[in-house]
């Protein structure tokens, strides 16, 4: 169902934000640092019907990134066949989305269109590279492109050099045409378990390397799961093959989370007892306390108070 995929896009999007930006570089050629504020927007929007009840219609994405010039975007992820309809429906968002934030100055109104793209998850002879629009108006003539991403044409290189860790929930779809020779050959199966082992460490490495943190690898992860959960439900041997790799990778993730916090908290209070013991002896002021034993100020001086207690 594609609301799962859509809802997979969402969630990322959302719990995630700057793996966006990576993407927004790649579509429309923005050198974003990642460093930038993301500030988004109500994803649902009334379209006018007439002599009909407005119609709901919630978009992918509705979000500005803050950089040296403010820019609005909106992006769509798509699993279907194309067949003209997804440009209607684009056009419907990107006018919605105008209006919404329009402005009204001396009756003159001013709309400023999002700068939209298409993230198409499966790629037919049809997909086109890019869409556009033609807006004919009493005024003159204005048309500009729509850009699409095709997930398919990425390969796991080109997605971890390029950091596009977003598109990793929807690797899979560049093997769906596969599934059956996978769900029966076992050794073909092994193969592509081996490439979501490949996944799964490099994953390892960016976070050791700080360049994401461990919720963002969970999210990941968990997301690659339903999203192969979804897509796999007619190959039971594809399922489990890469859902129990998944499962086991959350597990240990959550293990180490759990194994970290022990330490932080062992090492904590280890640093409390070294202030302690400072403040026993009576020598050192609360600064000089707090620079020896990696506290601030505040902690030192709660320890303090506890002691006078």
């Amino acid at each position: 169902m594609a609301n799962i995929y859509d809802g997979a896009f969402r969630t990322i999007l959302n719990d995630c934000r700057k793996l966006i930006i990576p993407v927004i570089n790649e579509i429309f050629g923005e050198t974003y640092t990642g460093e930038e504020e993301i500030r988004f927007f109500p994803n649902e929007h009334f379209i006018d019907q007439q002599d009909e009840a407005d119609k709901e219609r919630i978009t992918d994405t509705n979000f500005t990134v803050l950089g040296k010039i403010q820019k609005k975007y909106h992006i769509e992820c798509e699993s279907s066949y194309p067949d003209g309809r997804i440009t209607i429906r684009l056009f419907e968002y990107d006018a919605q989305i105008a209006l919404d934030e329009g402005e009204v100055t001396e009756e003159t109104l001013t709309v400023t269109f999002p700068n939209t793209a298409v993230l198409y998850l499966r790629t037919y002879k049809k997909t086109p590279d890019k869409m556009k629009y033609v807006i004919v108006t009493p005024g003159g003539t204005v048309q500009y492109d729509v850009p699409i991403m095709k997930v398919q044409t990425y390969s796991l290189d080109d997605i971890f050099e390029k950091n596009l860790l977003m598109l990793i929930p929807f690797y899979i779809f560049s093997h769906e045409k596969n599934f059956s020779e996978y769900n029966n050959n076992e050794l073909k199966l092994t193969e592509l378990k081996a490439e979501y082992q490949i996944i799964l460490e490099r994953l390892d490495v960016l976070e050791e390397q700080g360049v994401i943190g461990a919720f963002d690898k969970r999210t990941i992860i968990e997301l690659s799961n339903d999203v192969v959960q979804e897509i796999a439900q007619r190959y039971k041997n594809v399922q489990k093959g890469i859902g129990d790799m998944m499962s086991g990778a959350l597990i240990e993730t959550e293990a180490r989370t759990i194994l970290n916090q022990g330490k932080n908290q062992g090492i904590n209070e280890t640093k409390r007892k070294t202030a302690l013991r400072m403040l026993k002896m009576g020598k050192l002021t609360i600064e000089e306390i707090a620079e020896c034993s990696e506290l601030s100020v505040a902690e030192v001086e709660q320890l303090a108070g506890l002691q006078t207690v």
